[in-house]
């Protein structure tokens, strides 16, 4: 049964296929807290739901934005 909703996409899918910001705190750069503060700027909270498709992306986006920030 398709129950959850993707916050940027809309679509819905699985509820165990839901992909939130959190999953970034694994990741080396940029630092969880740097990424926590840049989705709160645009409006995502720590704990809303994106499906693979659209996590992807967001991860993408911001990894560009983190190593712009940098230079």
């Amino acid at each position: 049964m398709k129950n959850a909703q993707c916050k940027k996409c809309l679509n819905k899918f699985l509820e165990k296929d839901i992909y939130t910001i959190q999953q970034f705190q694994y990741r080396e750069e940029p630092p969880y807290k740097w990424s926590i503060d840049y989705f709160k700027k645009i409006g995502i909270g720590e704990w809303d739901s994106f499906c693979e498709k659209c996590i992807l992306e967001y991860s993408k986006e911001s990894l560009d934005s983190w190593n712009k920030s940098k230079i």
